[in-house]
Formats: C-alpha cells, structure tokens, sequence
C-alpha cells in the first residue's frame, strides 16, 4: 500500500516573477515537517524528534502508553510524508497468525516444493510499519520479527530477501516480563512512555485541530540522500568520553544497557546534530539518550539525572558558589552594633569569598581540560572577582 497516494505536496517557497526562488533542499523539508507535526501532535516533542531522528538513522522506536495517544497515529503520518513510502500496520494478538504479517503460502510455490509467502503489501515489503501490542504475538511470529528489524532479512522458503524496512514503530500498554521477549524489546533503541494531553490549553487545541490541507513531502531517494550525509556526521572524542563517563555513572546505579545498545546510539547522535543543522555531534545531543538507556520507566529520571549531572553538573556547582557569594557580600553590608564587628564580618567574607575563587578555578582546570564550555563559569567568575574587589574597598575603608 502506497501510503502517499492522493496527497499534495507543500510548496514551501511559492514562485516570485521579480527574483528566483531558492531551491528547497531536503534539509529544508525536512525542518519544514518537523514543525508540521510539532502542531499537529501536541507534548510530544521529543517523541517526533525521536521519530525522525529513527527514520534518518534506519532506527526502531517502541511507545509505551494507553491507547488513544496517537500513537499510530504519528506512524501513518509519518509515511504519508514520504512520496513512494510502503506503510503496514496491523494489531498482534496471540491468535495473529503469520499470514497476517507475511502474507499467504504461495500454491505455486509449494508444487515446486519450496514454502514460500506471497509478501505483497505485507511487513516484509514495508518501508514504515507499525506493530501495535508488539509483545503480543507468537514466540515464531516474534523471532521472525527480530530477525527482520535487526538483520533487515525475511526468510521466506529457499530465500533469504533484503528487506526496505527503515523504521519498526512498536506500540504496547506495558512493557513485557517474559524473557523470550527481551531481545525483541532491546532492538527498539529508542523508549518512550507517552500519555494523555496534560496542559488544558493544549488539549483545547487539539479539539479545535483539523486535519492539514497539505502536507510537506519527502521522496524515498532524498531520504536516503539524507541517510548517507548523516553517517558522515562527525563525532567528536569529548562526546565518546561523555558517552563512556555516562555509562560508567549509570553502571554504578545497575542501570545497564547493551554493548549495542551504546554503539547504535552514534547513529542517532549523528541524526540528532543533522536534525539540528548541524554537521558535528554535540555534547546538549547526549541529552536525548535518557529516551535510550534505560530498561524499566522507573529508571528514565535517574538516566537523565546522571546526564544532567555529567553535562552540567559542573555550572550548578558555580552557580551554588555564586548564591553563596552573594550572601556573604549581603552578611558584610549588614547593619553591625559596632564597627569593630562590621570590620571582622567584612574580613570573614572577604576570606571565603577568595576561597570560593579558589574553587571556581579548580573547576575551570577540570572543565577545561574535558573540552567542555567554560562561557557560564567566566561570567560567574567576574561577578564573584566584582565582590571581591567591593570587599577589598570596604576594607580600605577608614
């Protein structure tokens, strides 16, 4: 099924007799889209970066969540913007057979002995497909399916066929328990957990929102155009030791993701910094792996804790230093009984607020040294060294 059939693609720069329009790039619809679905899919901003962030990366995304979220929803839409696409959909039960999935035995092909499925229209000839209750099916539909998303690889009588799958969308109201599920529940490298409109505004929006007259269109040659220009994305090696300084972190709170796990995280970094107009992965990208690393949902807030932590910990420690200079500047200009003790109080701040100082370079030593940005800690630096100079002139006072 071509899920692009009927539609109309958006003209983004309309046609000017007085000058020539500039060519739309795939970049440009590809940022063109992305705010599309920003309106159409509201609070769910992560959840479309990591949508597109997967298509660019040839990654798989598993939503968590009730039914009624959209979920489904974002899969179709995402293949309607994508001229030539092939979308499958379909809802596991346990009673879903393989027919359902890879299509029928063929009668010819079993006169020659050889059990092979008619996929036409079926998972193994799809571009997007999304699996909903994905933990559901067969223990012999699910190994099939793992070889499929993982190996891009269908198994059909006395072939083995490439198959064009890009992205699995897999959907579940709960995650699974069974063992034999693990492996396909590790090959969905991106995790989210989404539920109903929170904000009231917002879900008065969505009641007010009509379906989009047009749409912004991406071919399937300037999706894999851009596919090869996002493997050349550099990653630089402060990002590689953030990545291993977050894992041993995370080790150390026996929250533990796969060798794997970590390696196909690079390809989504790189997406992300594409995504972003950027041709260097940066550091703020390592931040989207809190929807990656973890296992259960109970272990999402720790993993972006310990990112946080790794990434910036380092500006909120000088920024507790700054509160504390500025309370100590504030202790010194207090109305005192006597000068004698407006002088001691002045001498004491003055003392902790050199050392602050002497903190605020050691920081600046060891930031320095990771490659990361010293912008915040000098701004917080001259306005403590400002306080000290005030300090200085209070004590030249007579």
């Amino acid at each position: 099924m071509d899920c692009l059939r009927g539609q109309t693609p958006l003209q983004l720069f309309p046609s000017s007799q007085s000058a020539k329009p500039r060519r739309v790039t795939p970049q440009d619809k590809l940022r063109a889209l992305r705010e599309e679905l920003q309106h159409l899919f509201l609070e769910r901003s992560a959840l479309i970066d990591g949508a597109l962030a997967a298509l660019l990366a040839a990654q798989h995304v598993l939503i968590v969540g009730p039914p009624g979220t959209a979920k489904s929803m974002l899969a179709d839409e995402l293949c309607r913007r994508i001229s030539g696409a092939s979308y499958f959909q379909w809802l596991l039960t346990k009673f879903t057979t393989p027919e359902e999935l890879f299509g029928a035995v063929s009668l010819k092909a079993l006169e020659a002995d050889d059990y092979r499925r008619v996929t036409d229209h079926k998972l193994p000839e799809s571009h997007i497909a999304f699996l909903d209750e994905v933990f559901k099916a067969s223990s012999s539909i699910l190994n099939a399916i793992l070889t499929l998303i993982n190996e891009r690889l269908f198994h059909n009588g006395r072939q083995v066929v490439p198959v064009p799958l890009l992205t699995l969308f897999g959907a579940s109201n709960e995650l699974p328990e069974d063992d034999e599920l693990l492996a396909l529940y590790d090959r969905f490298l991106l995790r989210f957990v989404v539920g109903y409109i929170d904000e009231d505004f917002r879900f008065l929006r969505m009641l007010q929102a009509k379906e989009p007259e047009q749409r912004t269109l991406l071919s399937l040659d300037e999706l894999r155009q851009m596919q090869a220009e996002v493997r050349d994305i550099a990653v630089p090696d402060l990002v590689l030791r953030t990545l291993a300084d977050i894992r041993r972190e995370l080790r150390k709170k026996n929250i533990v993701a796969s060798d794997r796990r970590y390696r196909q995280s690079l390809s989504l970094l790189q997406a992300l910094a594409y995504l972003n107009g950027r041709v260097t992965v940066a550091e703020s990208d390592l931040f989207f792996l809190e929807h990656v690393l973890w296992k259960d949902p109970g272990e999402h807030a720790e993993v972006h804790n310990v990112i946080q932590g790794l990434l910036h910990g380092y500006e909120d420690e000088v920024q507790e230093l700054l509160f504390q200079t500025r309370e100590l500047r504030d202790y010194a200009e207090r109305q005192w009984d006597t000068k004698e003790q407006h002088a001691r109080a002045i001498i004491e701040a003055h003392t902790k607020v050199r050392a602050i100082l002497g903190k605020i370079e050691e920081i600046s030593h060891k930031v320095g040294d990771n490659g990361r940005s010293l912008e915040k800690v000098a701004l917080i630096r001259t306005e403590i060294q400002t306080v000290q100079q005030h300090l200085q002139h209070l004590l030249a006072k007579p």
